[in-house]
Protein backbone atom coordinates (compact mmCIF):
# COMPACT_ATOMS: atom_id res chain seq x y z
CA UNK A 1 0.00 0.00 0.00
CA UNK A 2 1.35 3.42 -0.98
CA UNK A 3 2.15 5.89 1.77
CA UNK A 4 -0.46 8.63 2.10
CA UNK A 5 0.89 12.13 1.62
CA UNK A 6 -0.24 15.64 2.35
CA UNK A 7 -0.41 18.20 -0.45
CA UNK A 8 1.19 21.24 1.24
CA UNK A 9 1.28 24.81 0.04
CA UNK A 10 2.98 27.58 2.05
CA UNK A 11 2.31 31.14 0.91
CA UNK A 12 3.47 34.53 2.16
CA UNK A 13 2.36 37.92 0.80
CA UNK A 14 5.80 38.26 -0.83
CA UNK A 15 6.05 34.88 -2.58
CA UNK A 16 5.16 31.20 -2.47
CA UNK A 17 7.50 29.46 -0.03
CA UNK A 18 6.75 25.80 -0.76
CA UNK A 19 4.50 23.47 -2.70
CA UNK A 20 5.34 19.86 -1.82
CA UNK A 21 3.98 16.45 -0.98
CA UNK A 22 4.81 15.77 2.66
CA UNK A 23 4.43 13.05 5.26
CA UNK A 24 4.10 15.61 8.07
CA UNK A 25 3.88 19.32 8.80
CA UNK A 26 5.05 20.77 12.12
CA UNK A 27 3.98 24.34 12.81
CA UNK A 28 3.53 26.85 15.63
CA UNK A 29 -0.16 27.18 16.43
CA UNK A 30 -1.46 30.05 18.53
CA UNK A 31 -1.58 27.70 21.54
CA UNK A 32 1.55 25.66 20.87
CA UNK A 33 3.12 23.49 18.22
CA UNK A 34 1.00 21.03 16.27
CA UNK A 35 1.82 18.30 13.81
CA UNK A 36 -0.36 17.55 10.82
CA UNK A 37 -0.26 14.00 9.48
CA UNK A 38 -2.21 12.36 6.63
CA UNK A 39 -5.92 11.88 7.39
CA UNK A 40 -5.89 14.76 9.91
CA UNK A 41 -9.31 16.07 10.85
CA UNK A 42 -10.41 19.27 9.10
CA UNK A 43 -8.88 22.29 10.82
CA UNK A 44 -8.50 26.03 10.55
CA UNK A 45 -6.14 27.55 13.09
CA UNK A 46 -4.27 30.76 13.77
CA UNK A 47 -0.47 30.58 13.72
CA UNK A 48 2.15 32.10 16.01
CA UNK A 49 5.79 32.73 15.16
CA UNK A 50 8.29 29.90 15.08
CA UNK A 51 9.52 26.88 13.15
CA UNK A 52 7.58 25.41 10.23
CA UNK A 53 8.98 22.02 9.25
CA UNK A 54 7.83 20.10 6.19
CA UNK A 55 8.97 16.47 6.19
CA UNK A 56 8.86 14.75 2.82
CA UNK A 57 9.40 11.14 1.84
CA UNK A 58 12.86 9.85 2.60
CA UNK A 59 12.84 11.86 5.85
CA UNK A 60 14.01 14.99 3.99
CA UNK A 61 12.81 18.27 5.45
CA UNK A 62 12.39 21.92 4.59
CA UNK A 63 12.57 24.42 7.43
CA UNK A 64 11.09 27.90 7.59
CA UNK A 65 10.65 30.71 10.08
CA UNK A 66 7.07 31.98 10.07
CA UNK A 67 5.27 34.72 11.97
CA UNK A 68 1.50 34.92 12.06
CA UNK A 69 -1.08 33.64 9.66
CA UNK A 70 -3.41 30.68 9.36
CA UNK A 71 -3.38 27.00 8.48
CA UNK A 72 -6.23 25.13 6.82
CA UNK A 73 -6.35 21.34 6.66
CA UNK A 74 -8.93 19.42 4.66
CA UNK A 75 -8.78 16.07 2.82
CA UNK A 76 -4.97 15.77 3.08
CA UNK A 77 -4.51 19.29 1.70
CA UNK A 78 -2.63 21.71 3.96
CA UNK A 79 -2.64 25.42 3.13
CA UNK A 80 -0.39 27.60 5.25
CA UNK A 81 -0.88 31.34 4.78
CA UNK A 82 1.73 33.31 6.69
CA UNK A 83 2.18 37.02 7.36
CA UNK A 84 5.98 36.59 7.35
CA UNK A 85 7.93 33.59 6.12
CA UNK A 86 11.49 32.78 5.16
CA UNK A 87 13.51 29.64 4.64
CA UNK A 88 16.11 29.00 7.31
CA UNK A 89 18.85 29.66 4.74
CA UNK A 90 17.47 33.18 4.19
CA UNK A 91 17.53 34.19 7.86
CA UNK A 92 19.98 37.00 8.46
CA UNK A 93 21.39 36.19 11.92
CA UNK A 94 23.06 39.58 12.33
CA UNK A 95 19.79 41.34 11.57
CA UNK A 96 17.94 39.09 14.01
CA UNK A 97 20.56 39.79 16.70
CA UNK A 98 20.18 43.54 16.12
CA UNK A 99 16.38 43.25 16.33
CA UNK A 100 16.70 41.32 19.60
CA UNK A 101 18.95 44.03 21.06
CA UNK A 102 16.57 46.81 19.96
CA UNK A 103 13.51 45.06 21.38
CA UNK A 104 15.29 44.23 24.65
CA UNK A 105 16.36 47.88 25.06
CA UNK A 106 12.81 49.10 24.44
CA UNK A 107 11.44 46.67 27.01
CA UNK A 108 14.03 47.61 29.63
CA UNK A 109 13.33 51.35 29.46
CA UNK A 110 9.74 51.16 30.77
CA UNK A 111 8.76 54.24 28.76
CA UNK A 112 5.10 55.23 28.55
CA UNK A 113 5.19 55.73 24.77
CA UNK A 114 6.53 52.21 24.03
CA UNK A 115 4.04 49.72 22.57
CA UNK A 116 4.91 46.84 24.92
CA UNK A 117 2.96 44.20 23.02
CA UNK A 118 4.74 45.10 19.79
CA UNK A 119 8.15 45.14 21.50
CA UNK A 120 7.52 41.73 23.11
CA UNK A 121 6.46 40.28 19.76
CA UNK A 122 9.53 41.75 18.03
CA UNK A 123 11.72 40.18 20.69
CA UNK A 124 9.96 36.82 20.33
CA UNK A 125 10.36 36.87 16.52
CA UNK A 126 14.08 37.61 16.84
CA UNK A 127 14.55 34.88 19.47
CA UNK A 128 12.66 32.34 17.33
CA UNK A 129 14.71 33.17 14.23
CA UNK A 130 17.98 32.78 16.14
CA UNK A 131 16.84 29.56 17.82
CA UNK A 132 15.88 28.06 14.45
CA UNK A 133 19.24 28.93 12.89
CA UNK A 134 20.99 27.36 15.88
CA UNK A 135 18.81 24.23 15.76
CA UNK A 136 19.37 23.66 12.05
CA UNK A 137 23.12 24.29 12.39
CA UNK A 138 23.30 21.75 15.22
CA UNK A 139 21.41 19.13 13.20
CA UNK A 140 23.44 19.66 10.05
CA UNK A 141 26.66 19.49 12.08
CA UNK A 142 25.72 16.06 13.41
CA UNK A 143 24.94 14.60 9.99
CA UNK A 144 28.37 15.40 8.47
Amino acid sequence: MAQQLLKVEVLSPEKPLAKVDAVSVLLPGAYGYMEILPRHAPLISELDCGHLKLTTTGNESSDFFIAGGYVEVTNNIVRVLVDVGESVQDIDSARAEAALVRASKLLSKHQVDVDLARAHYAKKRAEERLALVKLIAAHSGRSH
